[in-house]
Order: C-alpha cells, then structure tokens, then sequence
C-alpha cells in the first residue's frame, strides 16, 4: 500500500522548464535547466538510496531467524485472542468496550515509547517520530471510526463465541471485500477468487449451523467484524497520503483517536454506571493481563512486519493459515470446545477457502 510520492510523479512527467519571476524587474529570480537537473539528480539519488534500504531487508535470513519471527507472530496472535477470552469468560468481565479502550490507551503509551526509541534501537528503525497535528488528525478521522467499530466488534463477537468458532464467524470479511471492491472501487474479482470466497461462504454456513453454542449475537458482532475489516481495508488506501504514505504514522492517529471514540460508547451502552462495582478492578491479576492483552494489540502489527521482511508476503499467509488451525486445536485442548462433525467441515471449508483465496490474489498481483 505505498504511496508515491509527490515530487516522484514531478519527475516522471514532462517539465522543461520552470521560471519564477519577481514584479520587481532587479530581482528576477529563473530556476534555469541545471538547477533543476540538479534537484533530479537529488531525487534520484534518494530513489537510489530507497530501493538499496528494500534490497538489504529482501536478503535472505537465517533459518534460525525465520522460525523466530514466525514463532513470535504465532505467539502474539494466538496469545491475543486467548487472553482477551480469559478475560470476557474465565473472569467473567462482561465489559467489552471497556476492555477495547483500556487496551488502546496501552497500545498508544507503547507506541509512544517505540517510537521515541526508533533512532536508537536498530530494529525499530522503520517507525517514525511521535507525532499528532490536529490538521492530519480530521483526515484520518474517518478511517479511525472504521478500525474502531472493527476492535470493538471484534471482541463483542469474542465475548459470545467459543474460540474455536471465532475463525468461522468472523471469516466473511474476503467476501464482504470482494463485494466492497466491486462497489466502491469498481473492481471485478477473478473467477477463482470468486470461488474461493463460494468457499468460505459455504464453511461458514456449514460450520453456524453445526456449532454446539450457537449464538446470534455472536454471529451478528461476527458479520460486522468482517465488514469493518474488509471496509478498512479500502478506505485506508485513501487516507494514507495524509500521513506521507507511512502506515505506521497513521497507526498512531488511529490509536489516539480510537480512545476518544470508544469512551462516549462506554456511556451510552451503560458499561460506566456498573463497571465500579466490579470486583475485579481490584485484582492485580485482572490487570495484569488487561495491561498484556494491550500490549500484545499493538506487538501484532510488529510481527506481521517482521515476518514479511524476513520471509515474503506468501509466507506470511500460509503462516496465517496454519495459526488459525492451530488456534482452533488449542482452543479445543484448552477450553474443550465441543465441536461437531458439520462444524469440523465449515472450520476446514473456512480455513481452505481463505488460504486458496490469499495465494489466487498473491499470484494475481505478482503478474
């Protein structure tokens, strides 16, 4: 999703030549042909200097170093979905949006402390400085209110599915981005794409109706998950150019803002008028894993980056593939959630239609 910049498009197109000439006649200033081919060449070096940075992070990495960044995604991930249903079952903390927001404003301190690091720590060199202006802010506001209806029905549909179903209800999201691309961007999706997503749909069909805890309330915060995401996905593209491009600027905005957002919710869903009641806001435990569970929300972007610049954007989705299987048996072993044999199949048909449809996409972008 990378933007190109401004000046790049000024030296792609035809210029001849560029004066700028004063009303006062003794200070004509001309910016002449060598000036301007001069600030080419800058241009271009810096191009130069981009692409050998690419380069060096596309060298291969050690086989040891692959499996570490592939193991820390796994753990992240796997970790993340865990803790956030310890909280919402095992602790009985029946307080989602509260959770969603205690969890950014962690987030938001860690990103503030990675970003204040990245000039001196080498592996956090590709974050940005901190930074928030109000102007860029309101650009990205849209998208903001996106991502956090995704977060927050992300863990409402957590709070009333099993973690082995979690896959399923929320795995529509590639067909709410195939109907979203053809409706806003205009876009037709291939036949095997298509087909793939017939999948997908068919698993999730398969694996509803045979789930031993069936909730429809689960399901709906499910649906919502997936269209939010898939919304994202292409609304972010336009938004990108108000922070130069730099996904994990708009990071921060997102973070921020997003704590701003879901507070008015905590009120109006009544969360605030009973949530000092709670015992649990007592207990160091419960905020022990509060405090990890954000910090784990924000790690996760940090490890899909690093797993592609190790690896490739393909490894990355079968890496995706087999965590979600791998999920899911741990969440059995763990949780003992029953599974029945329908429900077995839509898991499967959910998990193989997404995988065949992330490596048809992959190879359709590499031609």
């Amino acid at each position: 999703m990378n933007v190109q910049d401004d000046k790049e498009r000024l030296l792609n197109g035809s210029i001849d030549e560029i004066e700028i000439i004063t009303d006062n006649n003794e200070n004509d200033i001309v910016i002449n042909d060598d000036i301007l081919k001069n600030s080419q060449l800058r241009e271009q070096e810096q191009h130069q200097q981009i692409q050998q940075q690419i380069q060096q992070q596309k060298k291969e990495s050690s086989l040891g170093t692959i499996a570490s960044v592939i193991g820390f995604y796994f753990f992240i991930s796997i970790s993340l979905v865990f803790l956030n249903k310890i909280l919402l079952s095992d602790f009985k903390f029946e307080y989602p949006l509260f959770i969603t927001w205690y969890q950014q404003i962690i987030s938001f301190i860690s990103i503030y402390i990675m970003t204040s690091m990245s000039k001196s720590v080498p592996v956090l060199s590709f974050l940005p400085e901190f930074e928030f202006k109000s102007a860029t802010a309101s650009k990205v506001l849209p998208v903001t209110a996106v991502l956090t209806g995704m977060v927050v029905f992300n863990n409402l549909c957590l709070e009333y599915v099993e973690v082995s179903f979690y896959q399923v209800a929320r795995s529509l999201t590639i067909c709410f981005s195939l109907i979203l691309t053809y409706i806003v961007l205009k876009s037709k999706t291939s036949y095997r794409a298509t087909m793939a997503c017939l999948v997908v749909f068919l698993g999730f069909v398969l694996g509803s109706a045979g789930e031993v805890n069936f909730s429809w309330l689960g399901i709906i915060f499910g649906l919502l998950s997936s269209f939010f995401v898939a919304l994202y996905s292409i609304a972010v593209k336009r938004v990108l150019p108000a922070v130069d491009g730099n996904e994990w600027r708009l990071s921060i905005y997102n973070t921020a803002i997003s704590i701003g957002l879901i507070f008015p919710l905590i009120l109006v869903s009544g969360e605030a008028s009973t949530i000092f009641n709670e015992p649990l806001l007592y207990s160091g435990a419960f905020w022990f894993y509060m405090t990890v569970a954000g910090l784990m929300g924000y790690l996760i972007s940090i490890s899909v980056f690093m797993q592609i610049k190790h690896t490739s954007p393909l490894t990355n989705t079968i890496s995706g593939t087999v965590k979600a299987c791998v999920q899911t048996i741990l969440a059995v072993v763990f949780w003992g959630n029953p599974i029945s044999t329908q429900n077995a199949i839509g898991i499967l048909l959910v998990i193989g239609g997404s995988f065949w449809y992330s490596m048809q996409r992959f190879f359709e972008m590499k031609k």
